[in-house]
Order: C-alpha cells, then structure tokens, then sequence
C-alpha cells in the first residue's frame, strides 16, 4: 500500500461512534398497543423517501412529527414520539477512546446523514463530541451520504485535499462514496479491525 499523508479523519456516527437499535423503538411502541411498533416500521422502511428528505432538511420537523404521529395511530404524543425515536443510541466506549489519540495529530470532522430530533433528543450532550474540530450534518448542509457533493463540502469547509482525508463508516456504499471522491476509506466492522487498518496506514 502507498503511504499516504492524512491531515483529517472525518467518523460517521451512528453504529461507529454511538450504536442504535430500533428495536427499542419498536418496544416503547407496544407498550401503548400491542403491535403497533412493528405497523410503524413497516410504513417507515415503505416511505423510506421522507426519512431520507427529513435527513436532507427538506421537511420541517413539525410536518415529519405530524407524520410519524400518523402513523403511530395517534396513540402518542409529539414528545413521547421525540423520546421514543431518540432513546435508541449507546456508546462505543472503544472507539470514542481513540479521539484524543488520534487528535494530537489530526483534524477530526463528524460526518452524518442524521435529522434535527436525534441530535436534540439522542446525542447532542454527548461530551465526545467536543473532540470534533466540526460536525457535518446532512440535515443541516443539506445533502446526504454518498452525495458527491456532502463530501466536497467537508472539503471546501476544511480546506483539505481529498487525498489528505480518511472517512471511517459502517455502511460500504457510504466509504465508496469518499473514495470516489479522492479520499480514503475504512469500512467499520469493528473497534480491532480499526486499530488494525489505522496501523496499516501509520495512523496510530
């Protein structure tokens, strides 16, 4: 493998940094009807287009909570759906263990197709972020991983080469997205597996 130089590391979030399971989800769901969490995720995975709109900014929060109540049959309230939707993340202790190591010498950005409600209600207090020189979020700049163009925002932002960036993200299309962009890439498949291919590469 040729050396490269990295000045900027740039995470995903969720499943890299903070795992997610729906399924808690779907739990808090049938505690108010027996069924009605997995009614929902059907029409959520059928609809799947406005989960992506609303992770693009393009539907207001107000219009996808009006939604999502909808399709909860109404048995919640907007703050409840709030709180259900957003109790669904945990940390990587062992991967967010690694921040301060790597920032001694890197740039760190966050990149993640998210939306307004999970940053406010799920993962906004979390102190690791604070190890982020930026945190790019779809919701907020507008397009969505692999979008050639969410990539070359964090490099118009950063004023970094693309070959001086690495992206780390659980989702294969994603990465692919980042190295048809110039840069390089690691497909997460766990905390070793990282430690191992950062050492390929004399990142750690």
């Amino acid at each position: 493998m040729i050396k490269r130089k990295y000045s900027a590391i740039v995470f995903d979030l969720g499943q890299v940094l903070i795992p997610f399971d729906y399924q808690i989800f779907i739990n808090s769901l049938n505690q108010h009807k027996p069924g009605l969490g997995e009614s929902f995720i059907k029409i959520y995975k059928d609809n799947y287009h406005i989960h992506r709109d609303f992770e693009k900014g393009k539907i207001s929060e107000d219009e996808f909570i009006a939604l999502m109540l909808q399709w909860s049959e109404n048995y919640i309230t907007a703050e409840e759906f709030c709180k259900y939707w957003s109790d669904i993340f945990s940390l990587n202790e062992d991967v967010i263990s690694l921040l301060p190591k790597l920032k001694t010498d890197y740039k760190l950005f966050l990149l993640s197709n998210t939306n307004s409600i999970h940053k406010k209600y799920g993962y906004e207090h979390y102190d690791f972020l604070k190890q982020f020189d930026k945190l790019f979020l779809s919701h907020e700049v507008g397009f969505i991983k692999p979008e050639k163009e969410i990539y070359k925002f964090v490099e118009n932002y950063s004023d970094i080469p693309s070959e001086e960036l690495i992206f780390i993200d659980d989702i294969e299309e994603y990465v692919e997205g980042a190295k048809i962009s110039g840069w390089d890439g690691i497909q997460f498949k766990g905390y070793d597996n990282l430690v191992e291919e950062f050492k390929i590469r004399n990142i750690l």
